[in-house]
């Protein structure tokens, strides 16, 4: 079983939304709420890779397209978050996408992730089902 987390929680969200982490991206991860859009989803996986849980990253994908496990990148750290776009996804939607840009920094020096992915809310929980579009 993959280790609930190998980073220390921060006081701070990592996703960026000026809360404290236990506040924010922690109470789901924790599996103490659910995110209420496709967005706050897509929020809190972005600060599961930046704890390093990837159990949440796993709980919180589509059974369709889940992998196996994720093998997350131990000297890869998170420094930032931009969400560019959503369609739907909103608490009254079954779907929905958003687009965003998230920065790290690792061995190569910095970089940036850029996706458009899809998600879609299954018995009331959003799930990521996969990349609309990766650049």
């Amino acid at each position: 079983m993959p280790r609930r987390s190998r980073k220390p929680r921060p006081s701070s969200c990592p996703c960026g939304s000026g809360e404290t982490y236990a506040a924010c991206c922690g109470r789901f991860h924790a599996g103490t709420a659910t995110a209420p859009t496709a967005e706050a989803l897509m929020r809190s996986r972005y600060s599961a890779f930046a704890v390093g849980d990837e159990a949440y990253l796993l709980r919180s994908w589509h059974p369709r397209t889940r992998p196996d496990r994720i093998g997350l990148d131990d000297d890869r750290r998170w420094t930032g978050l931009e969400i560019l776009a959503t369609t739907g996804g909103s608490p009254l939607h079954t779907q929905g996408t958003v687009k965003f840009r998230a920065h790290f920094e690792d061995a190569e020096g910095p970089g940036v992730q850029s996706e458009h992915s899809a998600f879609e809310r299954v018995g009331g929980d959003w799930l990521y089902v996969d990349a609309v579009d990766v650049e």
